[in-house]
């Protein structure tokens, strides 16, 4: 049958891209809708959108979303911001964090910027390892957490001063760790030991790696001398040992530390390192590392958060194998 055209349904039927016969299909308008979008428009799929892999355990998934809903809440409730950047509703923004596992990827030797560590000859007394080099990101972050009581630091730092610790024993498990006790007026002032709680979250990464709390503070050692001007003395005892001098820093600390009644058993004989937060003139750790030699125990080395250097210094070498 021909139209009014003159042209066969054939033809009109080849026109409209359908075959003779057959009914047309149009394609859903959900398809049509889909290629007019940009491909960068289409949203992503849900699986897609996670940041991180789901726990199989739903007890585990619940504690997660528990834990980011508190984090939430709490940043509603006590508005944070980040103790190096300033931004808002995280104590350690994740770009700072970041930062910090910058600065302390690579573990080093740091007793040659310690004067109290090195002999006349340049011969290291006791080798440090050290997480890194106190400043920028990682020098705030520990102030905030010593000054300031920012606990929430401690995963970072701890984190952090696990991988001092782990470069430091290259895989001897039967070393003992002792923190350095912190002194009577910090304690007091800040209501817990910086050194100890690091130390307690760094434990928790090494498995194998035991902590003997051991060192104690002598009452009434490691007091300046007479000869020192009181003003002067009684300024510098209240901001620690930062502004003192080699000297003074040696005279303050001797004699001031000895092990617990009872706990020589505990370290006679047996290998051990010292971890402490900040190293300067090694003052500190050398007047620990004599403690626990007149002890019988058999000092290995050092490990500390951060480690200060002279503003001329090169950049510090990293850890080698067996640092200690």
């Amino acid at each position: 049958m021909q139209d009014a055209s003159g042209h066969s349904g054939t033809m009109n039927s080849a026109l409209r891209g359908t075959c003779p016969g057959k009914p047309s299909r149009k394609p859903p308008r959900t398809a049509l809708r889909t290629r007019e979008l940009d491909p960068d428009l289409r949203p992503p799929p849900l699986r897609a959108a996670l940041h991180r892999g789901e726990h199989q355990a739903a007890l585990l998934r619940l504690l997660d979303w528990l834990a980011d809903a508190a984090g939430d809440f709490l940043a509603l409730a006590v508005p944070v911001d980040c103790v190096c950047c300033g931004a808002e509703d995280r104590t350690l923004c994740p770009s700072c964090a970041g930062r910090v596992r910058h600065l302390t990827r690579r573990p080093f030797r740091a007793e040659a910027g310690a004067p109290a560590l090195m002999d006349v000859t340049g011969t290291p007394l006791l080798p440090v390892v050290a997480a890194g080099v106190y400043r920028d990101e990682l020098a705030q972050a520990l102030l905030s957490f010593k000054r300031h009581g920012q606990y929430q630091l401690r995963r970072c730092l701890g984190g952090a001063l696990a991988g001092a610790l782990r470069a430091a024993a290259q895989g001897d498990h039967g070393l003992l760790l002792v923190p350095v006790p912190t002194s009577t007026g910090g304690y007091l002032k800040r209501g817990f030991s910086p050194v100890h709680l690091l130390l307690k979250e760094a434990s928790r990464q090494l498995p194998g790696l035991d902590v003997a709390d051991v060192l104690d503070r002598a009452p009434g050692r490691g007091r300046l001398s007479a000869g020192v001007n009181s003003g002067q003395a009684r300024q510098r005892t209240s901001a620690g040992q930062k502004g003192l001098g080699r000297g003074a820093r040696a005279q303050r600390v001797r004699g001031s530390m000895r092990t617990r009644r009872g706990s020589r058993p505990e370290v006679a004989g047996q290998p051990v390192l010292i971890v402490d937060d900040v190293l300067t003139t090694g003052s500190t750790l050398g007047e620990a590392a004599r403690a626990l030699h007149h002890a019988g125990a058999r000092v290995r080395g050092a490990v500390v958060l951060a480690a200060t250097r002279p503003p001329d210094a090169q950049d510090p070498a990293p850890a080698p194998a067996g640092a200690v």
